[in-house]
């Protein structure tokens, strides 16, 4: 797992309750994948100046423990899976202590300029396993 994304809990983050709307972790992931994209070489922008992009088709969080205003979270991300045109990765944000406090995974499908599904180009296979300590499922 890669940290690479560090946020501090905003004020405006928070509930009613005091600590992070469970919604905003969403959020935190998506920043996360933005970062992770960066990280191996395939910013974004330049991504879509390529002929693809990548959809969210799965989101899935669970919550272990609460972050509050003002906390600072390390958020770290790794693929898992490389598919013909999908990709799943896993997220963690952990509190300055190290504390998991949210786990999951997001899939995102690769797709052309018309917006359908297209393979996963090689040269970003290729990049994220260097990338990565551990190769993603299968390559």
């Amino acid at each position: 797992m890669h940290e690479v994304f560090e946020n501090t809990v905003r004020f405006a983050e928070t509930d009613a309750q005091g600590i992070v709307f469970y919604g905003n972790y969403a959020t935190y992931q998506d920043e996360t994948f933005t970062e992770f994209m960066e990280a191996v070489g395939y910013p974004y922008d330049e991504v879509e100046e390529q002929g693809w992009d990548v959809h969210v088709v799965n989101l899935e969080l669970n919550y272990r423990k609460p972050a509050e205003f003002r906390d600072r979270l390390t958020n770290a991300m790794r693929v898992t899976a490389i598919e013909e045109s999908s990709l799943e990765f896993a997220y963690e944000c952990r509190n300055a202590d190290g504390e998991l406090l949210v786990e999951g995974t997001v899939v995102h499908v690769a797709v052309d300029e018309s917006g359908s599904p297209t393979r996963v180009p090689e040269e970003f296979r290729e990049a994220v396993v260097e990338f990565q300590d551990e190769p993603p499922e299968p390559v």
